[in-house]
């Protein structure tokens, strides 16, 4: 099992996909799979997760919620209270798949915190968890050969559903305030692309946020092209300093945005509960594609979501996590000033729960992701989230120099540890 695990670790991310994609069967069975299925291998970080088994192993790869900032005891009181009250049954049957009402005129109050208004149970969708809510926007719009534009770099779970749909990922450039909206509107002129996906608040990978003029030149850009925007917003309430900003649907003046957030960081992953907010036209067609995905969200996870909307529970979560997470993302800035090198350039976000880095040209953080891993230390190797890549061999891929670090899931003294392991590496 050692040596298995070293020798998956010492290839790139892909390789390891790709071992993992090998299944016995029997060889007289003809495996007839669709087109889709050319070139897809899944999630990175899920099958680098599926490698770190060992307890010593200090893991900065994933993307979790802290174990402690879960409400266990809270949820369990309200599981329990709605099991025994006269919703059980309802609760317990099947239900709409646009989702419970109730639920959704309180997450339609929800999303005024961000500045979404002047929506109706028609513009809103339950949905379970926002990657379901990304899978049902991006399968409503593209055809074979349609452009997605993506920041670069970005989330990386979408770069597979956009191949899976065989549509083709071209990265925007960003600057510090978000997209280069130079570079956005020349890609939108050359590819005219379908949609656009963004998570314009402490992104997933690199922590940044967009100005408030940045959304809104957006917006206005694409509407001035008539491109469908997908807002991925999962880490926005996340925040341990700064103002709170408002979201790009907001100045959605055409209905092109759609919204997407979910609960997974700020309450519970395990729920799987979400919601997407759009026009009404565009919620009809994805509430037809989750009918044969799943039918409905979970009726008791809904169920707990609300309640813990009404007891404000969700943001007193928040408010216990905040602090947490501030304190290990200064623990790792820390770290990182006092041993990493000198001219590793990295961000220091606002909330959310990543930090992104770079080192200088001719570092490759995937070929010494073994070492790393011998010195009892995980990471996400940066490549895997430009869009660029997604169809590369491995041996020309690009952006081997960069590095996405997690900070949620360690305590500062496991931090420290780690950058110090990381950095005897690096150095």
């Amino acid at each position: 099992m050692h040596r298995r695990l070293h020798f998956c670790v010492a290839t790139t991310v892909y390789n390891m996909l790709a071992q993992c994609q090998k299944m016995r069967y029997n060889k007289d069975m003809q495996l007839d799979f669709s087109t889709r299925m050319n070139g897809l291998n899944g999630n990175a970080t899920r099958e680098i997760f599926k490698l770190l088994t060992r307890p010593e192993i200090v893991s900065f790869a994933g993307g979790l919620p802290s174990n402690e900032c879960l409400p266990i005891e809270e949820i369990a009181e309200i599981s329990n209270t709605l099991l025994k009250s006269k919703h059980a049954t309802r609760i317990l049957q099947y239900g709409t798949t646009e989702g419970f009402v109730d639920l959704k005129e309180a997450l339609l109050t929800h999303v005024k915190g961000v500045g979404i208004t002047n929506q109706t149970l028609d513009n809103c969708l339950v949905i379970s968890g926002g990657q379901q809510g990304l899978y049902l926007a991006l399968s409503s719009f593209i055809d074979k050969g349609d452009v997605v534009l993506v920041e670069n770099p970005t989330y990386l779970a979408v770069l597979p559903m956009i191949q899976g749909f065989e549509g083709k990922a071209v990265g925007v450039n960003a600057t510090e305030n978000g997209l280069d909206l130079a570079d956005l509107e020349e890609k939108i002129i050359k590819h005219k692309p379908k949609m656009l996906y963004v998570v314009p608040t402490f992104s997933n990978p690199t922590g940044k946020t967009y100005s408030v003029e940045n959304r809104k030149k957006i917006a206005e850009l694409s509407a001035k092209y008539n491109v469908i925007v997908i807002e991925d917003d999962p880490y926005s309430a996340l925040r341990f300093e700064g103002n709170a900003l408002v979201s790009i649907k907001s100045f959605d003046t055409i209905g092109n945005i759609i919204y997407i957030s979910s609960f997974s960081k700020t309450l519970a992953p395990g729920l799987r509960v979400g919601v997407a907010i759009g026009d009404a036209h565009i919620i009809r067609k994805m509430v037809i594609l989750k009918q044969s995905a799943d039918l409905h969200t979970s009726n008791l996870s809904q169920a707990i979501v609300l309640e813990c909307l009404k007891q404000n529970l969700i943001a007193k979560s928040v408010k216990k996590s905040m602090p947490i997470y501030l304190q290990r993302k200064n623990a790792m800035v820390a770290a990182i000033q006092a041993y990493m090198p000198k001219s590793f350039k990295f961000t220091n976000p606002e909330g959310g729960l990543f930090i992104w880095g770079e080192f200088e040209k001719g570092v490759d953080t995937v070929a010494l992701f073994k070492e790393a891993i011998d010195k009892n230390v995980a990471y996400i190797q940066g490549q895997v989230f430009f869009a660029e890549n997604v169809h590369k061999q491995v041996d020309a891929l690009a952006y081997k120099n960069t590095i996405r670090l997690n900070y949620s899931t360690e305590t500062p003294s496991s931090i420290t540890s780690g950058i110090q392991n990381l950095s005897k590496i690096f150095s």
